[in-house]
């Protein structure tokens, strides 16, 4: 790579040639008018594909395999009723085995150059498995390469997989000349595929999650998830010892290390100042193109490694990083990194603190986490409480952290020169103010003002009235159906999860509509994400455009194949048909493996622009759990194993969205959702240092950094306490420390009523209506009758009497967080 300009003619094999995966499944699908698989956008580049005959025979056995599992399917729900479509999510349709090459494709090819691509599929509801056609080559796959390689000079694999897969036995094969990761790069992947191959484009992604070289390298290889036999409790025992913290940590070679990324152009860089300036690091490090024919990108990345002392430090952690312009030939530019002084400081529990403890803090500066240099050391004389919290997230059973006290962590032959020769920049600690955060007392009782008239949106506005006012004069009954979606079917009913909404047709749910005629309070509309919106392609409207329900398409992937043969209303002569396609954007690590903020807020601004277009207010993205083990099924839909990286990422694609008034983002699952298996009754128990340095800081930074309309609490627990529930979590922690004024909405269904086997018990059961609001969770969604009986029943109830007893203030508070929204 790139392909030569003799290269005309093109043999292209693999799963993902045709049937290219331009994002995952679940909640991360979008319907786009058109994908640009693989094979199109070769063709379109100008080049001739030989191997249509084995691409069509592949197709084939697709097609009888997807047959068969929707045959499948259709029998439970004919047993179990609409519940069945949560098989859609937890056991989706997964494409089978390769079809063999045989010698008869290899001499019908004849082709100038052979490609080879990868797919991998993952989402919503299941976890990946470390078996053969998932983290592991298909047997057909390795014997179909290998024959390749015996017929070709050089065989390119293209990985079409959101997540990590294992690589060694590709690269340990002759005549493979190059791996391409490809991701899934939404709905014209096949035309930015054909760029990189061309080199058009430059390939200059890094990685944002490293890859190891065995799946049993990564520190809860064996109890993730399902791995252990127990999905109800899940144990963080790695503590801060996430991804490269880990590897670096215990000194594990990786197959690709984090930040690994390679290019076409070669580049030189060299660090010209660094200094601590108004307690922040300061670096300025000039990169060169050094190659004579391409033209490319390179992405500097700074680690920090913190002195041992009473608490372990990993061995480095990423504190900055900058991307170049597009460099010619020979072309040099100078980038300009820093960060706080303070944003290397540990959590310590013993004192529910942030402290700079003393010693040398050494400043690298490289291209991927094992490619850098120690270039200066920050030196901090004394212990320095940056910041004064109380601990809101204590451990509900002994967890028996991991220790790197004994572990020889990664080195290099030169790393104690660099070391001793480092320059030693001092900080001014006296400067340092110690961050103290004052917690949230009682809510206060919003009271009516003495009129009979009913205050409307409008003349809060107008500033006739206040918020607060308004908020005085709803009655429980009016606050409790502000504070819960307008759904009121049951998942078994016709109620379809992510696709409740009533104005626009597909989207996941809305806010309440009672309120419109006599107070101007409008919807608020929720559409899922995060690779772009996921709505109803298609809907029929009458001729007064009221929307004829059971005609139009449904947002969720499988739902029309699932529903074939249903019976449909008649549709009159008159009927209109509205289209509602939308962008696939890439997934969010594709987008991460940029290192590109200017780029991610572009694809926000795409988002964002679509809102606006079809009405939609919150966007239910970004995803931005951490990619604790590279099972998840969901990882695809996060950024990083690293929460700084993360929470850039989420902060840059949220000023894309709200740059358009009245669009907003949901930054998602807060928190832990790290897991799918058993996602809505799992506990998750994690120290508080833990989750402060690595599960919420990147929400931390995104809220700080952005300010997201919305977040979106997960279904899991969290040391024995539904997340849904925590007033701690959604309120002491996002309100009180991080400052943000958005509303908090539950995850769908998080109240109950998703389950599949009607009957079926958990250890671990719902989350309670009330207490999401006792908790400062603003918003049920989608909601149900149940959900409002609920809160109606608790205010002013006495302890005994029911679940959560709740005060009128509480729900004043959600219901007014919901219409400043509004």
């Amino acid at each position: 790579m790139p392909l030569k300009s003799a290269v005309k003619r093109i043999a292209l094999f693999g799963n993902g040639a045709r049937r290219t995966i331009k994002g995952g499944t679940g909640s991360g699908d979008v319907n786009s008018r058109f994908v640009v698989n693989v094979e199109q956008g070769l063709s379109e580049g100008g080049y001739e594909i030989t191997t249509k005959a084995w691409l069509d025979r592949y197709d084939e056995k697709v097609e009888a395999a997807r047959a068969a599992y929707f045959q499948s399917v259709r029998a439970k729900m004919a047993e179990n009723g609409m519940a069945a479509f949560m098989e859609l999510f937890n056991n989706p349709f997964q494409e089978p085995s390769v079809i063999p090459i045989t010698d008869a494709d290899i001499e019908a090819s004849k082709a100038d150059a052979v490609i080879y691509v990868i797919s991998r599929n993952s989402g919503e509801g299941r976890d990946r498995r470390p078996v053969p056609g998932d983290y592991e080559l298909f047997e057909e796959e390795e014997a179909a390469i290998r024959k390749l390689t015996e017929a070709y000079p050089d065989v390119i694999v293209v990985l079409n997989t959101g997540g990590v897969m294992d690589t060694k036995v590709i690269r340990n094969m002759e005549h493979i000349g190059a791996i391409l990761l490809m991701s899934q790069a939404g709905n014209i992947g096949g035309y930015a595929l054909c760029d990189v191959l061309t080199g058009k484009t430059d390939p200059c992604g890094h990685l944002t999650t490293t890859w190891a070289e065995n799946y049993e390298d990564y520190p809860c290889a064996d109890t993730f998830s399902y791995r252990n036999g127990d999905t109800d409790d899940e144990y963080y025992e790695e503590g801060i010892f996430v991804g490269y913290r880990y590897f670096d940590s215990f000194n594990i070679t990786p197959a690709y290390p984090f930040g690994y990324g390679s290019s076409y152009a070669d580049f030189e860089w060299k660090v010209t100042g660094a200094k601590v300036e108004a307690l922040q690091v300061k670096l300025s490090v000039e990169v060169k193109n050094s190659s004579s024919q391409y033209a490319g990108k390179e992405t500097i990345q700074v680690y920090y490694s913190a002195p041992q002392g009473e608490l372990e430090k990993p061995y480095q952690e990423l504190a900055a990083f900058a991307k170049t312009k597009l460099l010619a030939p020979g072309e040099t530019e100078e980038l300009l990194l820093s960060y706080p002084v303070t944003q290397m400081a540990s959590y310590s529990e013993s004192e529910a603190a942030y402290v700079l403890e003393p010693g040398s803090y050494y400043i690298r500066v490289g291209v991927h986490s094992r490619k850098t240099a120690i270039v200066a050391a920050v030196v901090i004389p004394q212990k320095v409480v940056t910041k004064k919290l109380e601990n809101k997230l204590t451990v509900d059973c002994d967890l028996f952290e991991m220790t790197a006290i004994d572990a020889v962590p990664y080195s290099y032959p030169t790393e104690q020169q660099e070391k001793e020769a480092a320059k030693v920049l001092s900080v001014p600690i006296e400067e340092i103010v110690c961050e103290k955060v004052s917690y949230q007392k009682e809510p206060k009782l919003c009271t009516a003002p003495d009129t009979e008239h009913k205050i409307t949106m409008d003349e809060v506005r107008n500033g006739n009235y206040t918020m607060d006012e308004l908020v005085g004069q709803l009655t429980v009954e009016e606050l409790a159906t502000l504070c819960v979606g307008t759904s009121r079917g049951e998942y078994g009913g016709d109620s379809i999860i992510g696709s409740a909404s009533t104005l626009c047709p597909g989207a996941a749910g809305d806010t309440t509509s009672l309120m419109i005629e006599d107070r101007g309070i409008k919807n608020a509309v929720l559409a899922d994400g995060p690779a772009g919106l996921r709505l109803a392609a298609t809907f029929l409207t009458d001729s007064q455009d009221n929307q004829i329900p059971g005609t139009g398409g449904i947002a969720i992937s499988g739902m029309e194949e699932l529903l074939k043969g249903a019976p449909k209303p008649e549709i009159p002569a008159d009927a209109k048909t509205y289209y509602q396609y939308c962008t696939a954007i890439p997934i969010a690590t594709l987008l991460a493996q940029t290192w590109d903020m200017d780029l991610l807020e572009e694809a926000g601004d795409i988002v964002g622009e679509e809102m606006k277009e079809f009405g939609v207010t919150v966007w239910l993205a970004p995803g931005m759990n951490i990619h604790r083990n590279p099972l998840c099924g969901r990882n695809f839909e996060y950024y990083s194993e690293d929460p700084l990286l993360s929470g850039l990422c989420a902060a840059a694609d949220t000023r894309g969205v709200q740059k358009h008034t009245g669009a907003g983002t949901c930054i998602k699952h807060f928190a832990f959702n790290n897991q799918e298996d058993n996602r809505m009754h799992v506990n998750s128990h994690v120290s508080e240092r833990a989750a402060r340095e690595i599960y919420l800081r990147g929400f931390e930074i995104a809220v700080k950094e952005a300010q997201p309309m919305s977040i979106m609490s997960s279904y899991n627990l969290v040391n024995g306490i539904h997340t849904a529930n925590s007033y701690d979590l959604l309120t002491a922690l996002a309100r009180d420390e991080w400052g943000f004024k958005g509303i908090v909405m539950t995850d769908w269904g998080t109240t109950g009523g998703m389950e599949m086997e009607q009957g079926k018990t958990f250890k671990y059961g719902c989350s309670n209506a009330a207490a999401c609001i006792k908790a400062g969770n603003d918003l049920i969604m989608p909601g149900s009758q149940n959900d409002v009986d609920e809160i109606i029943k608790s205010v002013g109830a006495k302890e005994g009497e029911v679940e959560c007893p709740l005060t009128l203030e509480e729900l004043q508070i959600c219901a007014g967080r919901i219409l400043r929204i509004v």
